[in-house]
C-alpha cells in the first residue's frame, strides 16, 4: 500500500498526521531516560485536576462528543495515559517504536498510534462507529458505536482509544506508520513534526523515512 494512504473524512474537525518510521535498533538507554523526562514535563505543566480543561485535551473531548462518544467513559488514549502519569505511574516500556509513540502522545496530549507497515489496505475512512460494530482491540473486545475510528477495506482498525490486534507492532517489526489524531486549529502539523524531531534527537530509536503528511476534513 502506498504511503501516505488516501483517507476519506466523514467526521469534521479532525486532521491526521502521518509519518513512516524505520527502527534503528539504537538508544535503549536514551529511550528509558526520555520516558522519564516526558512524564516529568507533563507533571510540571498540568495537574490531574486541570487535565480535562487543557486546551488540547478539551478539544479532543469535544470531537469525541460530536462523534457520539462520552470521553469520560471512553477516554482518548492520550488522556488516559496522561492521567496515569499524573497519578505517579511511569510510561510503560513496551517496545522502542511504541514507546516513542506514547512519548509523542503525552508531549502533545493527542491520541497517536503506530500501525505495523502492511497491516492496512485500500482507501481509509475516518468515521463514527456504527451500531453493532466491535473491534478486537489491544484492550479486548470494544464496542464501536459512536466512537471516532479509522477503517480500511477489511473494516475498523484504529480508534483514538485503542487499536486493533491486526495492526499491532510485534517484537520484530522494524517499520511502522505513525498516525496522530489532531483537533484542527489546535495542534498543527509543524507542532507534531517538531515534537517528533525533538524526541528522536533525544532518543534516536527510529528515523523518519520520506516526507510527513497531514490530511484532514476541510469544508468548502
Amino acid at each position: 500500500m502506498v504511503f501516505p494512504p488516501k483517507v476519506r473524512f466523514e467526521l469534521p474537525g479532525w486532521s491526521l498526521y502521518w509519518a513512516r518510521l524505520a527502527a534503528t535498533g539504537l538508544a535503549a538507554g536514551e529511550l528509558a531516560r526520555l520516558r522519564q523526562e516526558v512524564a516529568q514535563r507533563l507533571r510540571a505543566s498540568v495537574s490531574l485536576e486541570d487535565l480535562a480543561q487543557h486546551p488540547t485535551a478539551a478539544a479532543v473531548r469535544r470531537l469525541f462528543r460530536q462523534a457520539g462518544c462520552d470521553p469520560t467513559r471512553w477516554r482518548p488514549s492520550s488522556e488516559a495515559l496522561a492521567r496515569r502519569l499524573l497519578k505517579g505511574e511511569a510510561i510503560p516500556a513496551i517496545s522502542p517504536l511504541v514507546d516513542l509513540n506514547n512519548c509523542l502522545s503525552v508531549e502533545l496530549l493527542v491520541p497517536a498510534c503506530v500501525l505495523r507497515e502492511g497491516s492496512v489496505r485500500g482507501t481509509l475512512n475516518l468515521r463514527a462507529g456504527r451500531h453493532g460494530e466491535v473491534l478486537n482491540s489491544l484492550r479486548g473486545t470494544m464496542p464501536l458505536e459512536g466512537k471516532p475510528l479509522l477503517t480500511d477495506e477489511e473494516g475498523p482498525f484504529s480508534t483514538p482509544i485503542s487499536d486493533a490486534q491486526r495492526v499491532k507492532v510485534h517484537e520484530d517489526t522494524d517499520r511502522v506508520w505513525l498516525v496522530a489524531y489532531l483537533p484542527q486549529g489546535v495542534v498543527s502539523q509543524e507542532c507534531v513534526r517538531q515534537a517528533l524531531k525533538s524526541l528522536l534527537n533525544q532518543a534516536p530509536v527510529a528515523k523518519v523515512e520520506g516526507e510527513e503528511y497531514l490530511v484532514g476534513f476541510y469544508p468548502e
